[in-house]
């Protein structure tokens, strides 16, 4: 989904976007094959996965078809914008494939954490909690807090599904500053970022803390719910053998993959000019929710932080190699 345009090429006379930076380097990502070739590798091993576990995907399925609708009308937009040749005409273009990118990434780690819990055996939850326990991170104490306060809660719930807007604004400036190396670095780190988080999580499957340490009646539920001690087991009993795409489920505790994505978000922003603060505040407070939100660990957290740090390296490793060969 790229083509062999430079961003930083495009005429700039009398537009009220803003302008794209004076380096070549910054309009250069990878190339279209290496895109494809990546997908195409990303949703194989996702289908090896839900084979190997006995599960599948029911394409005739309703709630697919929102996703067969970015699917069919995202490349005719994408094509008819760089025909158009207009300014504002490649900046849709890039923000067509930057979001369609995101959603397929999202999507395909989200489906292969099914057939990873499927396979998976045992909890690890604690582990986990003798390590918040060494760290005196006092779950209870937060979960409380939150549950006592209605503002929290209203907080807290925002912060949280702030996990898809951010990269929206952050995607969309890249495109509209013609920021094609680090919006692609960024990709990049985020699917990175997804297959070492499922790597990990293979060997330390948990039910989070809200269901491992909190037995009394409910005074808050939060936005993760209790799916885990639920959608795991009947995974692992092979109850469940359909992939509904439109009831999706968080199933990873360990690392955090919304500790992760808020990490990568940061370091995103830094790139964001105006919008860096704004970029690195809503990330921040999608960190405080996650705990309680997404009903993790502290050490989740600081495992998601990790697997970020590292998938950013080697996407800019990356990118910065395919800056060297592009010529």
């Amino acid at each position: 989904m790229t083509d062999q345009r430079h961003s930083t090429a495009l005429p700039t006379s009398a537009s009220l976007l803003p302008q794209p930076p004076a380096t070549i380097d910054a309009g250069i990502g990878f190339a279209g094959g290496q895109v494809r070739l990546a997908l195409i590798a990303a949703v194989s091993a996702c289908a090896l996965l839900l084979w190997s576990a006995g599960l599948s995907i029911d394409p005739f399925a309703h709630s697919n078809i929102p996703y067969y609708g970015v699917l069919a009308l995202g490349p005719l937009v994408r094509g008819w914008c760089l025909r158009d040749r207009r300014r504002w005409s490649l900046v849709l273009a890039d923000v067509v494939e930057y979001y369609t990118l995101f959603m397929a990434l999202a999507l395909i780690g989200a489906v292969s954490s099914y057939p990873i819990a499927a396979m998976s055996q045992g909890f690890a939850d604690a582990g986990l909690q003798r390590v918040d326990e060494l760290l005196q991170f006092d779950w209870l104490a937060w979960y409380r807090t939150v549950a006592a306060h209605r503002s929290l809660q209203l907080l807290g719930v925002a912060a949280y599904q702030s996990i898809f807007l951010t990269p929206a604004l952050l995607l969309g400036w890249f495109a509209l500053t013609g920021q094609r190396r680090q919006a692609h670095r960024f990709l990049a780190a985020f699917a990175i970022a997804a297959v070492m988080t499922l790597a990990i999580y293979s060997q330390m499957p948990a039910v989070g803390p809200f269901s491992y340490l909190w037995h009394d009646p409910i005074p808050y539920m939060p936005v993760s719910e209790l799916w885990q001690p639920d959608l795991i087991p009947a995974l692992r009993a092979h109850t469940l053998t359909v992939v509904d795409l439109g009831q999706l489920r968080g199933l990873v505790s360990a690392p955090s993959f919304h500790a992760a994505s808020a990490t990568l978000y940061i370091a995103g922003a830094q790139k964001c000019g105006p919008l860096r603060w704004w970029l690195t505040a809503l990330p921040c407070a999608m960190l405080l929710s996650t705990p309680v939100e997404g009903t993790h660990y502290l050490i989740d957290l600081i495992l998601g932080a990790g697997v970020a740090l590292v998938a950013w390296f080697l996407a800019t490793r990356l990118i910065r190699w395919r800056a060297r060969t592009a010529g």
